[in-house]
């Protein structure tokens, strides 16, 4: 197999771990999904629990092309007065770098698809999934009635996309940015799985 980055973005209750990981055990490869934030915790010195409330709390904007369009933890401290939340970012984003250099992987999230861009190797997954089924799942995840899963799943949804607007200044889930999109109500985790991997072979990467 070629070097391949397969990095997956994926709306909340796509199931995208679980397909990253069946994914990757077919391929024979690592997942990196929370594994990042240990990893990102080494780096910056901030605790993995900071790191992950962060993911879920960011607001505001960027301005990112201050940084010379490399996150670098180091060069941000030296030269920028920045919230905590931007080096726990660039920590990551680092981590991520790094991971990609050294061979083929599964990424999950974390701006990976935008990240990692520019690098031939990579391949950008976006998965999502019909509302009725994201709203059953968080009805039963967060036990909840039909209004609170409501409530939950728009500020879940809101979460992830002010993190990405965010870090990225690019709009979260847009179809430009991938090179596969899949509704995994569709097809389900398994059909999902065997998607990727078909379009993986059509894309000589296998």
């Amino acid at each position: 197999m070629k070097k391949t980055i397969v990095a997956i973005s994926r709306a909340w209750g796509a199931h995208g771990t679980v397909i990253g990981g069946k994914l990757a055990g077919l391929l024979g490869v690592p997942m990196f999904d929370k594994k990042i934030i240990d990893l990102a915790s080494e780096k910056s010195g901030l605790s993995p629990d900071f790191i992950g409330r962060m993911e879920e709390n960011v607001t505001g904007s960027f301005l990112f092309n201050l940084a010379a369009s490399s996150y670098n933890v180091h060069s941000f401290h030296r030269n920028y007065d920045i919230p905590m939340s931007y080096t726990a970012f660039s920590a990551q984003a680092n981590v991520i770098q790094e991971i990609a250099k050294k061979g083929s992987c599964v990424i999950i999230g974390r701006c990976s698809d935008y990240l990692l861009r520019d690098d031939p190797d990579c391949v950008k997954i976006f998965l999502y999934a019909e509302e009725a089924d994201r709203l059953e799942q968080c009805r039963r995840e967060y036990d909840l009635d039909e209004k609170g899963a409501q409530q939950q799943l728009r500020k879940l949804d809101r979460s992830r996309q002010n993190y990405y607007k965010n870090f990225t200044g690019e709009n979260w889930g847009q179809v430009t940015g991938h090179d596969l999109s899949i509704n995994v109500t569709k097809v389900g985790v398994d059909g999902a799985v065997e998607l990727i991997m078909q379009y993986l072979r059509s894309a000589g990467r296998l």
